[in-house]
């Protein structure tokens, strides 16, 4: 079993940064992708931004220029810089474990943290 725990969410102003992390209890440079997924209240979840084993890196259209993604293995931690933060980044915020298969689809991750609240006030 995959255990994901996120932390780092909160409030800001609209043009602030937050960092998130997950600490997952499996090895990062195992053949894995760590994505970062979202969801606003009455909305579906989207899919934020992935890395997989390698170092590749898929971003929503929504975030490019904004959030990075980055994974530190001595730490097994993932994390997304977020900056320029607008009103709609409003959300809660999960960490995902999934395949080999890095894209930004929900259904490639079965494992998934409790999430992390970032709200954006304009």
């Amino acid at each position: 079993q995959v255990h994901l725990s996120e932390s780092g969410g909160g409030s800001v102003q609209a043009g602030g940064s937050l960092r998130l992390s997950c600490v997952a209890s499996i090895d990062l440079r195992g053949n894995y992708c760590m994505g970062w997924f979202r969801q606003a209240p009455g909305k579906g979840p989207e899919g934020v931004a992935a890395i997989d084993s390698d170092g590749s890196i898929i971003y929503a259209d929504s975030v490019k220029g904004r959030f990075t993604i980055s994974q530190e293995n001595a730490k097994n931690t993932v994390y997304l810089q977020m900056s320029s933060l607008k009103p709609e980044d409003t959300a809660m915020y999960y960490c995902a474990a999934g395949g080999s298969s890095c894209t930004l689809r929900v259904s490639e991750y079965p494992y998934w943290g409790q999430g992390t609240q970032v709200t954006v006030s304009s």
